[in-house]
């Protein structure tokens, strides 16, 4: 199988701390792999022990200007140098141009320029993020890990809450590997009686205990050399954990009852809600086998945490039932989305499917109501389910109120920060600081 190439370096020689901050963070964001020198003789040092695919460079640096710092790094690293360069310092960008600098950029400059430019001179840059896990940063961080993942076989343990899309995860990565073409089976470990699991998991031979009248392929052997995702895997018992360790080990196991090994072809990926180093330490898990599945771990949020995905993911199920029910149900109401968005989703995903399952199934008109999604809420009474409290600060309501419209812009572009500042009205960089601000840049 052929290997997936590393996130493209991009080294970044700033000093200001805000700027620089920012900076890392939205290149991280676009699929960089950041490192940030605030100093010349830091960077210095820094090239000479690691080769950046590209090399950013303010010109003003508080012990040495870009145009020494270029000379001297030149005999250290073959990277592209781009500079930024306040407009007082034209001719001198223009003489590093000239000595062997690939462009420059003039303060303030617009971060999607800088990205785009990287895009041009970055080698090996990976491919985008579609936004299929969701358009939020945080899972479009997740899918992009995914995509370079695809092609090796380490194990990858999905952790988060009840209902976050660990399996739809694990299927994206399962249909983007060299594996697609092959089973993808999902087993939900705790839903296995205890005294089932071996035989569900490894099989078993006929006449290996009372009632097998015949052979049993196990969900290990079902998956062939696709994959298998055990869900839930911190609820297997201790004798389960002791034959999955050794299944890793020795890529082989024994149904019950047998005496020829059985090869496992398949990539294991895993799953589970639990703080399963916490299990660690309780004695509830065993230590070696936790170290051989999290070799990748991939932890997904909670929905309260990405809104940006929340209408995305509901638009998407309300067209999936109104299909599936053959009914015309069209969109959203506009107090509906915002009731959406001001839930704090308990339940994750699972329960935002639910909910659009069962209003589309009961709507009463083309377009869904806080009636239809939040039918307990109506019932009772608005605000009924909680008790009263103080009113908060003038401040606070604010900002609760920018950043769900800034949520919900998100939502409406696809996570396309630049056609989202525009139906804002304000310039990217202003959206870009106060998506670190709400929490809404992952």
């Amino acid at each position: 199988m052929t290997t997936v190439s590393s996130r493209p370096r991009i080294a970044l020689i700033e000093d200001d701390p805000l700027l620089g901050e920012s900076l890392v963070q939205r290149l991280e964001l676009e699929g960089f792999a950041p490192l940030w020198w605030r100093s010349g003789r830091e960077a210095l040092a820094g090239l000479e022990r690691v080769q950046p695919a590209v090399v950013v460079c303010d010109i003003r640096l508080p012990d040495m200007d870009g145009e020494t710092l270029f000379r001297r790094a030149m005999a250290l690293a073959a990277a592209p140098f781009l500079f930024v360069t306040a407009y007082g310092d034209i001719p001198q960008a223009v003489r590093l141009i000239r000595a062997g600098a690939v462009d420059y950029l003039l303060k303030p400059f617009e971060v999607e320029a800088l990205i785009e430019r990287l895009r041009q001179l970055a080698p090996r840059c990976p491919p985008e993020p579609t936004g299929e896990l969701g358009v939020s940063p945080a899972m479009r961080r997740i899918e992009a890990m995914l995509i370079r993942i695809a092609a090796i076989d380490s194990h990858v343990l999905f952790t988060g809450e009840s209902g976050v899309g660990k399996e739809v995860c694990a299927r994206f990565l399962h249909a983007r590997s060299p594996r697609a073409g092959e089973p993808f089976v999902a087993v939900n470990c705790a839903a296995i009686p205890a005294e089932l699991v071996e035989s569900e998991l490894f099989g078993h031979e006929r006449g290996a205990f009372t009632g097998a009248n015949r052979r049993h392929l196990g969900y290990l052997e079902q998956a062939a050399g696709g994959t298998v995702l055990l869900d839930e895997v911190g609820e297997l018992p201790p004798a389960a954990q002791a034959k999955l360790l050794r299944v890793i080990q020795e890529r082989s196991f024994y149904r019950l009852g047998g005496e020829e090994p059985v090869p496992f072809r398949a990539r294991l990926l895993c799953a589970t809600n639990r703080d399963l180093a916490a299990e660690v330490r309780a004695g509830r898990f065993r230590e070696d086998l936790f170290y051989r599945i999290n070799v990748i771990p991939v932890q997904v949020p909670p929905l309260r945490k990405r809104p940006e995905d929340i209408l995305p993911l509901a638009r998407h199920y309300l067209q999936v039932f109104a299909r599936h029910f053959g009914v015309e149900v069209e969109d959203l109401a506009p107090e509906a989305e915002q009731a959406l968005l001001a839930w704090s989703w308990p339940g994750n995903v699972r329960e935002l499917v639910n909910r659009i399952e069962r209003a589309v199934a009961l709507a009463g008109g083309p377009r869904l109501t806080v009636a239809d999604l939040f039918p307990e809420q109506t019932e009772t009474g608005a605000g009924a389910a909680t008790a009263p409290c103080a009113p908060l600060p003038l401040s606070r309501v604010r900002e609760e109120a920018e950043r769900r419209h800034i949520a919900r812009a998100l939502a409406h572009t696809g996570g396309r920060i630049a056609e989202a500042a525009r139906l804002l009205g304000i310039s990217r960089t202003t959206l870009w600081e106060k998506m670190r601000r709400y929490g809404l840049a992952g």
